[in-house]
C-alpha cells in the first residue's frame, strides 16, 4: 500500500527557516518532487531530486534559499527552506510519479508572515 506523508510546515517570520520532510512507502526508489500551491494560484514545481540524489533542480525563485536532499536507500526526502519570504506561503506537497500513476501527499501548510 502506497503512503505519502509530509510534515514540518508551520508559521514563520520573513527571513526564518523551516525543514519539510516527505516519507513515501510502498514504492521503489524513485525521483521525488516538491510542489507548492499558493491561494488562488496554480500548483508549481519547487524542486526535485533523482532517485540516487545526484540530480536536483529548483524553481528560479527559490534557488540559493532552498535545498532538497534525500535518504539513499528509501523514499524519504527533505526540503530545507532558509530566508523564507511571504511569497513562499502555500501548501507544500510531496509528489511521486511511478508507472504512470501520480502519488500525492496531503500537503503541509507553510505560512511566512510577520
Amino acid at each position: 500500500q502506497v503512503q505519502v506523508v509530509e510534515s514540518g510546515g508551520g508559521l514563520v517570520e520573513p527571513g526564518g527557516s523551516l525543514r519539510l520532510t516527505c516519507v513515501a512507502s510502498g514504492l521503489t526508489l524513485t525521483r521525488m518532487n516538491w510542489y507548492r500551491q499558493a491561494p488562488g494560484k496554480e500548483r508549481e514545481l519547487v524542486a526535485f531530486i533523482s532517485s540516487a540524489g545526484s540530480n536536483t533542480n529548483y524553481l528560479d525563485s527559490v534557488k540559493g534559499r532552498f535545498t532538497i536532499s534525500r535518504e539513499h536507500t528509501r523514499n524519504t526526502m527533505y526540503l530545507q527552506m532558509n530566508n523564507l519570504k511571504p511569497e513562499d506561503t502555500g501548501v507544500y506537497y510531496c509528489h511521486i510519479l511511478q508507472r504512470d500513476i501520480d502519488y500525492w501527499g496531503q500537503g503541509t501548510q507553510v505560512t511566512v508572515s510577520s
